[in-house]
C-alpha cells in the first residue's frame, strides 16, 4: 500500500485539472505514514488562501453559477456604498466653483452697472460741459490781445483738444445732412433676411475695428495740435490729421447708422424672424470665447468691450424708438408695441454676459473677486482724471480703456434728434433750454456720485499712494516700460487729500531743462492688489487661484478691443 501510494501521489501531482497542487500536497503527507504500516491515511491539511479553503474551492465553483443572477446584481447596485471624505479636496473645490458661477451675475452686473454709468457720463460731457468749454476756449483766444501774451501759448492744451473736438462734431453734423436715413431704411428693408443678418455681422466687425483705430487717429490730431514748438517735427502737420479726424468720425457715424437701421427693420418686421436670428447672434459669442484660455488681463478687455458693447445698443435701442415714435405721430401706445422687443435684446444681452463670463472664470480657475479689481481700475481712471496733474481727459481714457468713441455716436443721436423733432415757436425753445439744464445737472449728479464711488473703490483697493505718483509715460497702443525696481514706495500723507483733489486750474507747464521720471517710476510697475510682490500676496491669500497678471491692469488699454488675443 506504501508503494502504491507512493505512486500515485507523483501521478496525480504530475496531472493536470484544477486541484493537481492539492493532490501533490496529499501524496508528500501520506509518504511519512506509509513507511510505518496500514495505519489509516492522516487527515489532508487545508491551507487558507483569501479566507477561503483550497477544499472549497471546487464547491463554491459549483455555487458561483447559481449566485450569478439578476436579483442578486440589483441588490449589490442598491446597496454597494461609497465614501466622499476621502476625496475631500476635490468636492470642496467643485463646490467652490459652484459658489464662484453663483456669484458671478451679481459681482459681474456690479462691474456693468458703473461701467455703463462712466460712459453715460463721458457721453453726456460731449453735449453738456464741452460746448461750454469751447466757448470758454474762443472767449479766451477773441480776447487774448485784451490780456497781451503773457505766456508763449495762446491757448492751453486743454483747450485746443477742446476747439477740435467742438469743430469736429460742427463738420461731421452738417455732413450728416447729405445722408439720407429714410432711403437706407428702404434699401435695407428691401434685402433678403439672411443677407441682413450677414450684413449686420459685418458691422459688428467693422465698428470694433473703426474703434480700435479711431481713438489713435484722434490722438494723433490731439498730441500733433498742442506738442512743444521747440522740438523737431517729426509729422505731417495738424490739417491732414484734422481731416482724417472728421473723416473717421463721420465714417464710423454713417456706420452706426446703418446698424441703427438694420436693427430698426429687424424691430419692424411682421414676424420678427430678422431679430430672432439677430438675437440668436448673441449666443454664438459664447462659443466663440468660452472655449478658450483666458488670463485675468484678457477677462479685463472683454469685460470693457462687453460694457462698451453694451452702452451702444442702449444707446441704439434710443434711436430706433425715436425713429419709429416719429413714423407714428409721437403716440404713446405704439411704445407699448415696440417694449416687448426692447426688453429681449436687453435681456439677451444680460444673458449672454452672464453665462459667457461664467463658464470663462470656470474653466481658467478665476474667482468672482476679479471683477472688483476692474472696477477699482476703472475707478482710478476716474479719480486720476481728477488731479491737477492730470494727463488726459475723462471722455478718452474711457475711450482708449473700453474702446467707446463718443464724438461718431453723438454726431448720430444729435442727427436723429434735430431730425425726429421740430422746434417751432418761443415755447420750444423755452423747453429745448429747459432739457439742456436738466443734461447738466444730470451730468453733474452723475458725475458727483461716481466721484465718490470711485473714491471708496480706490481706498478698498488700497491704491492712494499710486495717485500722487506721475502718469505712466505709455502711447496708445502700447503698454508703458516697467521699472526695474519693484519695491513699493511708502504711502504719502496727503494721499487721502489727492482722492477728492479735483481740477481747478489748468495745469501749469513743466520746465524744458526737468528731465521727467516717467520711465524709472515705480508706479508704471500697477497692481490693483496692495503693494508688494504679487507672488507672496498669492501664496498668502487661500482665494486668489488665479495665476498672476503678466501686464499690470492699467496697462491694459483697448488696442486689442477687436478680439482677446492672448498674449
Amino acid at each position: 500500500m506504501a508503494g502504491v501510494g507512493g505512486a500515485a501521489a507523483p501521478g496525480e501531482g504530475g496531472g493536470g485539472g484544477a486541484d493537481g497542487p492539492e493532490r501533490g500536497g496529499r501524496g508528500e503527507a501520506e509518504q511519512p505514514g506509509g513507511s510505518g504500516g496500514h495505519g489509516p491515511p492522516p487527515a489532508p491539511q487545508h491551507t487558507e488562501t483569501l479566507g477561503f479553503y483550497e477544499s472549497d474551492r471546487r464547491r463554491e465553483k459549483r455555487r458561483s453559477r447559481a449566485d450569478l443572477s439578476l436579483l442578486r446584481f440589483l441588490s449589490a447596485e442598491l446597496t454597494r456604498g461609497y465614501f466622499l471624505e476621502h476625496n475631500e479636496a476635490k468636492y470642496t473645490e467643485r463646490r467652490e466653483r459652484v459658489y464662484t458661477c453663483m456669484r458671478i451675475p451679481r459681482e459681474l452686473e456690479k462691474l456693468m452697472v458703473f461701467g455703463i454709468f462712466l460712459c453715460l457720463d463721458a457721453f453726456l460731457y460731449v453735449f453738456t460741459l464741452l460746448p461750454l468749454r469751447v466757448f470758454l476756449a474762443l472767449f479766451r483766444l477773441f480776447t487774448l490781445p485784451c490780456y497781451g501774451l503773457r505766456d508763449r501759448r495762446l491757448l492751453q492744451p486743454a483747450q485746443v483738444c477742446d476747439i477740435l473736438k467742438g469743430v469736429i462734431l460742427v463738420i461731421c453734423y452738417f455732413m450728416m445732412h447729405y445722408v439720407d436715413y429714410s432711403m437706407m431704411y428702404h434699401l435695407i428693408r428691401g434685402q433678403s433676411v439672411i443677407k441682413l443678418y450677414i450684413i449686420y455681422n459685418m458691422l459688428e466687425v467693422a465698428d470694433r475695428l473703426f474703434s480700435s483705430f479711431g481713438q489713435d487717429i484722434l490722438d494723433a490730431l490731439y498730441w500733433t495740435a498742442t506738442e512743444p514748438k521747440e522740438r523737431k517735427r517729426a509729422h505731417i502737420g495738424v490739417i491732414p490729421h484734422f481731416f482724417m479726424a472728421v473723416l473717421y468720425v463721420f465714417l464710423h457715424a454713417i456706420l452706426i447708422m446703418v446698424q441703427a437701421t438694420t436693427l430698426n427693420v429687424a424691430f419692424n418686421s411682421h414676424n420678427k424672424s430678422l431679430l430672432t436670428i439677430m438675437m440668436s447672434n448673441n449666443f454664438v459669442e459664447i462659443k466663440g470665447s468660452v472655449f478658450k484660455k483666458f488670463e485675468k488681463n484678457n477677462l479685463f478687455q472683454m469685460s470693457n468691450s462687453d460694457i462698451k458693447e453694451r452702452f451702444t445698443n442702449y444707446v441704439l435701442l434710443l434711436i430706433v424708438c425715436l425713429r419709429n415714435m416719429e413714423q407714428f405721430s409721437w403716440n404713446p401706445d405704439h411704445l407699448w408695441v415696440l417694449f416687448p422687443d426692447v426688453c429681449m435684446v436687453i435681456a439677451s444681452e444680460i444673458a449672454v454676459d452672464i453665462v459667457k463670463h461664467a463658464f470663462i472664470t470656470k474653466f481658467n480657475d478665476i474667482t468672482a473677486d476679479v471683477y472688483s479689481e476692474y472696477r477699482a481700475s476703472l475707478a482710478f481712471d476716474l479719480v486720476s482724471s481728477r488731479q491737477k496733474n492730470a494727463y488726459t481727459d475723462y471722455s478718452d481714457s474711457v475711450a482708449r480703456r473700453m474702446g467707446f468713441i463718443p464724438l461718431p455716436l453723438a454726431v448720430l443721436l444729435i442727427r436723429v434728434v434735430t431730425s425726429s423733432v421740430k422746434v417751432q415757436g418761443i415755447l420750444s425753445y423755452a423747453c429745448v433750454i429747459l432739457f439742456y439744464f436738466g443734461l447738466i445737472s444730470l451730468k453733474v449728479l452723475n458725475s458727483i456720485v461716481l466721484l465718490g464711488k470711485s473714491c471708496q473703490y480706490v481706498k478698498e483697493a488700497r491704491m492712494e499712494e499710486k495717485l500722487s505718483h506721475p502718469p505712466p509715460a505709455s502711447t496708445p497702443g502700447k503698454p508703458a516700460s516697467k521699472s526695474p525696481n519693484k519695491s513699493s514706495s511708502p504711502q504719502s500723507p496727503a494721499s487721502e487729500e489727492a482722492l477728492s483733489a479735483s481740477v481747478t486750474s489748468q495745469p501749469a507747464r513743466p520746465k524744458e531743462n526737468v528731465v521727467p521720471l516717467l520711465v524709472t517710476s515705480s508706479s508704471d510697475q500697477f497692481l490693483t492688489t496692495p503693494d508688494g510682490d504679487e507672488k507672496d500676496i498669492t501664496q498668502d491669500s487661500s482665494e486668489l487661484k488665479h495665476r498672476s497678471s503678466k501686464k499690470d491692469l492699467l496697462e491694459i488699454d483697448r488696442f486689442t478691443i477687436c478680439g482677446n488675443r492672448i498674449d
